[in-house]
């Protein structure tokens, strides 16, 4: 298996990825056993797996990582993708299904973020998960459930539903996520209750 990957991401994010005094380049190194090479000049990421490192999943991760920041995460919120192997990244690119007229995409941002960032923060807030919007995609962390209620969300919104239709869809959908979560817990089945 190879231990070497390469990532691309936006030049304008590599200042992000390397940190103040390159603290979160360390940081990801410390966590993870992988060592980052950074070219600034090109934006490529050299992601390669330490000898030491038992796990090669981890390389995949530290890819996830990198990745997100370059799509616009903080450090902060990117670092999600470390709490564990159930958190994981999607990455909506909205050219395919918009093409590349620029004020179409700048249009369906738009409507993604909402006014003031409402819509976001609607679909965060009811999802669990964390959404960025940055450049021609939206990235979405969070469990496998939370990535797929949000890019339902998100794929409504860019097919033209109205918010208020996709927050009405979030809201059941956060009643069925709720509803299985406490099956798990109390070790129950889903039957009567979900219909």
């Amino acid at each position: 298996m190879a231990r070497n990957l390469l990532v691309k991401i936006p030049k304008e994010r590599i200042g992000v990825l390397i940190g103040t005094e390159g603290s979160v380049k360390e940081y990801i190194q410390r966590r993870l056993p992988v060592i980052l090479d950074i070219d600034s000049e090109t934006g490529d990421v050299t992601i390669t797996l330490r000898d030491e490192a038992e796990d090669p999943s981890l390389l995949f991760k530290a890819k996830d990582v990198v990745l997100a920041i370059g799509r616009g995460f903080s450090p902060e919120r990117a670092f999600r993708l470390l709490d564990g192997e159930d958190i994981i990244l999607d990455i909506i690119d909205l050219r395919e299904f918009l093409g590349k007229s620029e004020s179409e995409l700048t249009r369906v941002r738009g409507r993604i973020i909402g006014k003031e960032g409402k819509a976001r923060r609607m679909i965060e807030e009811l999802t669990g998960a964390l959404i960025s919007v940055y450049g021609h995609t939206v990235a979405i962390i969070g469990d496998f459930d939370q990535v797929n209620v949000a890019r339902e969300a998100i794929l409504k919104i860019i097919n033209g539903s109205e918010h208020s239709t996709v927050f009405k869809f979030l809201q059941k959908k956060r009643q069925e996520m709720k509803a299985r979560r406490l099956e798990l817990w109390e070790g129950g089945s889903i039957t009567s209750r979900s219909k």
